[in-house]
């Protein structure tokens, strides 16, 4: 079958990862629609917030689905790998 429901937690994480590829998208319109480099400047500063909160989001939605399907030690560790991606890119 070439189309089949995926789980709910993957639906839900891909339609999160849409959702911010749309605003991208949007974003890159609009920088060439303003000309601008101030502009340009100030729409990727917004971006810079939104691609975090993204990530977090969909990070929780995939533990959210994986909740009880894997042991309580594996979800630590994938827990701390997530933060570990935050420390590692910080400032």
């Amino acid at each position: 079958m070439f189309f089949y429901m995926p789980d709910k937690h993957v639906l839900a994480m891909a339609a999160m990862r849409l959702l911010s590829s749309m605003i991208e998208l949007t974003a890159a319109i609009l920088m060439l629609k303003l000309n601008r480099v101030e502009a340009a400047l100030k729409i990727n500063a917004v971006l810079a917030l939104i691609g975090p909160s993204v990530m977090m989001t969909v990070m929780a939605l995939g533990l959210w689905g994986l909740a009880g399907k894997i042991s309580p030690g594996k979800m630590l560790v994938i827990i701390i790998g997530a933060g570990l991606i935050f420390y590692g890119v910080r400032r």
